[in-house]
Formats: structure tokens, C-alpha cells, sequence
């Protein structure tokens, strides 16, 4: 039968080169001279280092103008508050990667609600989706986005 896998997944290599391009920048935009503004990256966590909230705000969006040139959907990051303690301020980024338990349930369902008839079922931190008509699962794989999930999904495996 027919499948293909529903996956949340951003290439962490591009995700690096974006840091790195935000850290030039930062380095080199004349309203961060004399400030220890940067983004390190430490797997699938960015820390972002800078003097105030508002520094953290313009290198969040530094930051995120980089991801969407290199083709990474800011829906992948999930930033928490902003920490400061005197003259520092940080804030932590994470990137998910995987459908967490939850937001599977919600897709099965969501997929289930659309009367194709194809199957979906939960296998680790993807989503299984089968089906007898290969038509079928290509409408279920255009619908995607319609799901109202808050990450990005990508269809893989396809298999006939």
C-alpha cells in the first residue's frame, strides 16, 4: 500500500549558517558597536547575548531574517522570555524538531476529519499516513498546511 510520512524537521547545518551570518552582522551594524551582542548555538538551542531587551529584540530579528532567507520556517523556533540580570540580558531559542505526542494526536485527527479515506497512525515523532489511492494521500500531503498546526510540516518517505 501506498505511504508516506508526515515529519517537523529543519536541517540543522542551515540553521548554523544562519547563526553565523547573524553574528557577522551583529558585528558589523554601527548600533551594536561597543556591545557583546551574539547568538551561540549549542544543538538545538540559541542563546542570545546582549546589553538590554532591546538589543535582544533587534538580534531576534536579525536572526530571523537570516532563517527565512536560507529557507528554515521561523514556525520551527519557539523563544521563551527574555532574562536580565543587570547589565545582561539572554534569551533562549529552541528549535523542534519532531511532531511532539500531542500535536500527532491532532494531526491523526485533523486528517481522519477530511473523509479520505486513508489511514494515519502515530510512529515515534512522525505520523504514518496510508492509503489504497495514491491520488488520495497527494490531496492529504496538499492539506498539510491547512491543518493549523504552529510547525512547519514536510511529507517524506512516499512510497507507492
Amino acid at each position: 500500500m501506498p505511504s508516506f510520512d508526515v515529519v517537523s524537521e529543519v536541517d540543522l547545518h542551515e540553521v548554523t549558517n544562519a547563526v553565523d551570518q547573524t553574528n557577522r552582522e551583529v558585528g558589523n551594524r554601527f548600533d551594536f558597536k561597543g556591545s557583546d551582542a551574539r547568538v551561540e548555538h549549542n544543538e538545538a538551542v540559541l542563546t542570545l547575548y546582549a546589553d538590554n531587551e532591546f538589543q535582544i529584540r533587534q538580534v531576534l530579528d536579525i536572526l530571523y531574517t537570516r532563517m527565512s532567507k536560507r529557507g528554515i520556517d521561523v514556525a520551527a523556533l519557539s523563544s521563551g522570555q527574555v532574562q536580565t540580570s543587570g547589565t545582561r540580558a539572554t534569551l533562549a531559542v529552541t528549535v523542534q524538531q519532531g511532531i511532539e505526542q500531542e500535536a500527532a494526536r491532532k494531526l491523526v485527527k485533523k486528517i481522519k476529519e477530511t473523509k479520505i479515506k486513508v489511514q494515519a497512525s502515530i510512529q515515534g515523532d512522525k505520523v504514518r499516513v496510508t492509503g489504497k489511492k495514491r491520488d488520495d494521500l497527494q490531496s492529504i500531503i496538499s492539506q498539510l498546511d491547512n491543518f493549523g498546526l504552529k510547525q512547519p510540516l514536510q511529507a517524506e518517505n512516499f512510497r507507492d
